[in-house]
């Protein structure tokens, strides 16, 4: 029952909270540090007083080595942000991010010396290609849309092109931060409740660097129209509702995947990750009404074809290889 419970959690938590972040950003596109600041302080506060006791519990991992994840954590979560208020389109957004597996691989080569069947080459192709199409025809339709003049057109696609940069770079760290945190793990043991504590923790101190952004968001949000919340019957400004579902929403999504990696196998895991994913874009294409062309459903089908088969999941149904290779085997 637990595991079909935290896919309910990841689903419904997930994709719910896809919903409020881009209702939050429509309105306000540059608003990703206050959104993330609030996330982190919730999840922070909930630890210290579940996980940390108080500050009365050692961590089982050196701090030090916290501090060297952390530092990545919080640059990858502030980069992503700031590249939805470059040009970049929600569902572009998560579809770029689906590269993590390639980022993964590149980094698993250069610096653990791993090697992977060709069946995993290909999957990454697919993504590749799939990333690629998604990324051009965005390109074209930043361009088509932008503008008056060609000036306009062209200093629209140079902010595009920034955003880019910005998401190649965060899913790079990204994916250098998972290598460290899996290194981490071999050595100390699994700890995946208290680094989730201590990954928004010790960041907190950072936001201070950011505190002129989040109060100019804070004042905007609070001059955002009346919204009275059901049952509770009050009225609070529109955009603070948003930010506290965003909250609450990301940490159930948070607390399924934890519930999932210590119930699951890692191939469940990424798999129902892949595929709420998936449901994540629909609802972002469907319900908002984002620009969505056969190009762009072309490229999301080659991310999560390539993303399913780098799972190998086709295995454990019984219809691709029945025995994995050695090569695999390092993976």
């Amino acid at each position: 029952m637990r595991p079909l419970f935290a896919v309910g959690l990841v689903f419904a938590g997930c994709c719910s909270n896809v919903i409020f972040l881009e209702l939050l950003v429509r309105k306000h596109p540059g608003c990703g540090n206050i959104v993330t600041f609030a996330q982190f302080l919730f999840i922070a506060v909930e630890g210290f007083l579940f996980e940390a006791d108080f500050g009365r519990k050692r961590p089982a991992i050196p701090i030090r080595y916290y501090a060297t994840m952390v530092t990545m954590f919080f640059t990858v979560s502030v980069v992503n942000n700031y590249a939805l208020n470059l040009n970049i389109a929600m569902p572009l957004h998560m579809i770029f991010r689906s590269g993590s597996l390639i980022a993964n691989m590149i980094l698993g080569i250069v610096i653990l010396k791993k090697r992977y069947s060709v069946f995993k080459y290909t999957s990454i192709a697919l993504v590749s290609v799939g990333i690629f199409i998604c990324t051009s025809m965005s390109a074209k339709q930043v361009t088509s849309q932008s503008s008056l003049s060609e000036n306009d057109g062209f200093q629209a696609f140079m902010w595009w092109l920034l955003g880019i940069g910005a998401l190649t770079f965060a899913l790079l760290m990204s994916a250098r931060m998972g290598i460290f945190q899996e290194t981490l793990y071999k050595q100390f043991g699994k700890h995946s409740k208290e680094a989730l504590f201590y990954n928004h923790a010790l960041p907190l101190p950072g936001f201070i660097f950011l505190a002129s952004d989040i109060y100019d968001h804070a004042v905007l949000f609070n001059k955002s129209e009346l919204y009275q919340v059901p049952v509770a019957g009050v009225s609070v400004p529109i955009m603070w509702f948003y930010l506290l579902m965003n909250v609450v929403t990301q940490y159930v999504c948070i607390r399924g995947v934890f519930i999932l990696t210590t119930e699951c196998t890692s191939l469940t895991v990424t798999l129902v990750v892949t595929l709420r994913k998936f449901v994540s874009l629909l609802v972002s294409i469907w319900y908002f009404q984002n620009p969505f062309t056969r190009w762009h459903w072309l490229g999301t089908l080659f991310v999560f074809i390539g993303t399913l088969m780098y799972t190998e999941v086709w295995s454990s149904l019984g219809i691709a290889r029945s025995q994995p290779r050695k090569e695999d085997k390092k993976d």
